[in-house]
């Protein structure tokens, strides 16, 4: 196959606003290293972190919800999630789904033309369960809102389904994020777990994921999303952030939280735990800076969970998920690459319910 030497990306140029992401016709096709794939953009999917490395907002310096906009201030040490500098101009997106074109050295050849979608972690393939010498595509390196891609071998991993290239691009982050979060709290069938912002791409994902290990699920959100969130399996909805939540669940006893949102409706959340109930998190759109009271924490004997970098089975999990039928895209809108800015404000906007793809 004659595989063109540019290729058309969006790429962003630093930490800011909506404005630093700029769209190239010409920009460098990339080459796939040793023991790397190079993948034909089908499709890729919108996330917060695309969001919140583009604009800084995972210093410590900011502490504001996340606005998509350009921050005040914005330390040069810790703008990223793993709380280091990247390098730009950068080519952010790490939900590929697509086809392999091209492989470096040591790649078997006959995974040219395997469509597959790809592992976001980046591990080093000498210590893959460090997570300090972890990266994240799109982050650390460059990904997938661009015509073609390389990734490790290793993290293009090979799907068989009926579901289109834009359904397929909405599970890798969200649905291995929330995988993620469910594994840390220990989730089984004899668990209540009370979603915040169940109509976002990780919210619907942690309510199909909850379900599917038979766990009942609460889930909350805006009025006019409720419906959207039924389709999801969610056994009860509530509203965004009801005045006492402890009178909207009635007799429901929440064992574990699953969060993504924070902000200053979260010690709402943490009241509302039974005693030896688990709080996970892995995000904070809402803001980042809560009030934490100690004494809920220690006397009801809480447990709390951060979960960021996830382990390799995950991704392999979701995939077998995926085939089985076992959980459902949330695609919300797909919009094209071009139209990158654009998508980025309406997710921000939390204009659809789901997952929003960009087609190159």
């Amino acid at each position: 196959m004659s595989l063109p030497d540019k290729m058309k990306a969006m790429v962003t140029m630093g930490h800011g606003g909506l404005d630093q992401m700029v769209l190239h016709k010409d920009w460098p096709r990339p080459e796939p290293a040793a023991g790397e794939v190079l993948i034909k953009v089908a499709a890729c999917g919108l996330n917060n972190t695309d969001v919140n490395t583009r604009s800084g907002w995972y210093s410590k310096a900011v502490t504001d919800a996340t606005t998509g906009d350009a921050f005040e201030e914005v330390s040069d040490e810790d703008p990223t999630w793993g709380g280091a500098p990247i390098t730009f101009p950068r080519i952010q997106g790490a939900d590929i789904c697509g086809k392999i074109v091209a492989v470096g050295d040591g790649v078997d050849p006959e995974l040219i033309g395997q469509r597959v979608i790809t592992d976001g972690w980046l591990r080093d393939p000498s210590d893959p369960g460090n997570k300090d010498k972890t990266g994240y595509f799109g982050s650390e390196r460059d990904g997938g809102f661009a015509e073609y891609a390389t990734t490790l071998a290793v993290n293009a991993v090979p799907i068989r389904s009926d579901l289109s290239d834009a359904e397929l691009a909405t599970f890798s982050c969200s649905y291995s994020t929330a995988e993620g979060m469910l594994t840390r709290a220990n989730v089984t069938d004899a668990d209540t777990v009370l979603v915040p912002g169940a109509s976002g791409g990780v919210g619907g994902a942690l309510v199909q994921l909850a379900k599917r290990r038979g766990a009942r699920v609460i889930a909350m959100a805006s009025d006019a999303k409720h419906a959207d969130v039924a389709e999801l399996g969610a056994d009860k909805i509530l509203s965004r952030a009801p005045e006492n939540l402890r009178a909207a669940l009635g007799d429901e006893k929440v064992t574990v939280v699953a969060d993504v949102v924070g902000g200053p409706y979260w010690p709402n959340l943490i009241d509302v735990l039974e005693r030896g109930g688990r709080y996970t998190c892995s995000g904070a759109i809402a803001g980042p800076m809560v009030e934490f009271d100690l004494r809920t924490f220690y006397l009801r004997d809480l447990t709390f969970t951060g979960s960021t970098v996830i382990d390799p089975q995950v991704m392999r999990n979701i995939v077998q998920y995926i085939e089985a039928g076992e959980i459902k895209p949330a695609l919300a809108a797909t919009y094209p690459l071009e139209e990158l800015r654009e998508a980025q404000a309406a997710f921000i906007a939390k204009q659809h319910t789901g997952n929003i793809v960009v087609i190159p």
